[in-house]
């Protein structure tokens, strides 16, 4: 799934060993949500420290609020969570069910020098997994690209987050560049409508249908996954696949599937901001709930080099071997 989150300016990493809510950050977290709620972002903005404001102008603040925050709705609660050097951690709830971790930083002066928004991780259940046991296929036939792959945060962003931990993030390139025209209609996305499919045989356990596409560049944190389906191995391993287009998923929930059977077509809904597909592998079938894993790919093309028992990383050109 695309990143919904947002590194507004470096955090201080000294160590701090309480792990209690300091006072100063209590009154700034309730300002902060009260702001939010009101729509207040210009008010936000001037809770910021100087250096924080040269980082993120008052109009950069006012997008990234109404555009990629506000869309989960009004804040019920931020809770204190724990500390990440002085920073303080908060579990936000919204109304919409929405839960995201709000990390806040401040200076000397108790203005905000941090702020960094994320998706909540919580505690994983289900056994260990490090990677696939069973054999994988690519889940689509023509040359993708890995935007975000691999095992270090540099390469997967995902990789910070325990739940979508190794997911990869693929869609269509040509000449550097993932559409045509000016790229504001799903339609411009090379990747738009393409198919995917099964990438070995298994049982659906999931299917969610019904969210609309986004237009390019918007995000719908209501719904993180949008249409989504999630197969079960024979060996109990889950596979994840997000941001389907609407209306176009072929599969239901208790099917049996073929390797190269159609799930459905590439699309651009949930919290994605350009079509694309994100791709999973979990021990468990909620994605909230899961530990992910290492997906290795069996017999595949990369960057025109056939490789085994492979695991792409960012900027890998992937195909399956025609046969």
């Amino acid at each position: 799934m695309k990143k919904v989150v947002f590194l507004l300016f470096l955090l201080a990493t000294s160590l701090v060993f309480s792990q209690e809510e300091k006072e100063n950050y209590k009154k700034v977290s309730a300002s902060f949500m009260n702001n939010f709620n009101n729509e207040a972002y210009k008010s936000i903005f001037e809770m910021f420290g100087s250096e924080m404001k040269i980082a993120l102008p008052l109009d950069k603040t006012e997008s990234l609020f109404k555009n990629n925050i506000a869309p989960a709705g009004k804040i019920t609660s931020m809770e204190f969570s724990k500390l990440r050097g002085t920073a303080h951690i908060y579990k936000t709830t919204f109304d919409t069910g929405t839960i995201l971790d709000f990390t806040i930083s401040l200076d000397a002066e108790d203005n905000i020098n941090g702020f960094f928004a994320a998706l909540h991780q919580p505690e994983s259940k289900g056994p260990k997994l490090d990677r696939n046991t069973t054999k994988i296929q690519l889940p689509f036939n023509e040359e993708w690209t890995v935007v975000w792959g691999g095992t270090s945060v540099e390469q997967n962003y995902h990789v910070a987050y325990n739940n979508q931990k190794y997911a990869y993030d693929l869609l269509m390139m040509e000449e550097g560049k993932s559409f045509k025209n000016d790229g504001k209609s799903n339609d411009d996305y090379f990747v738009f409508g393409k198919q995917v499919i099964a990438p070995c045989d298994a049982t659906i356990v999931e299917v969610i249908t019904g969210v609309k596409d986004n237009i390019p560049g918007e995000l719908n944190p209501k719904q993180l996954t949008g249409n989504t389906v999630v197969l079960k191995t024979a060996n109990a391993e889950f596979l994840l696949f997000a941001h389907f287009k609407e209306k176009s998923i072929q599969v239901k929930v208790g099917q049996q599937v073929k390797a190269g059977d159609l799930l459905g077509l590439c699309g651009n809904s949930g919290n994605s901001s350009e079509p694309h597909l994100h791709l999973s592998l979990q021990n468990v079938k909620n994605m909230m709930e899961a530990q992910g894993g290492k997906l290795f790919f069996e017999n595949i093309k990369v960057n025109g080099k056939i490789k085994e028992d492979y695991l792409p990383v960012k900027n890998d050109k992937i195909q399956n071997i025609k046969r």
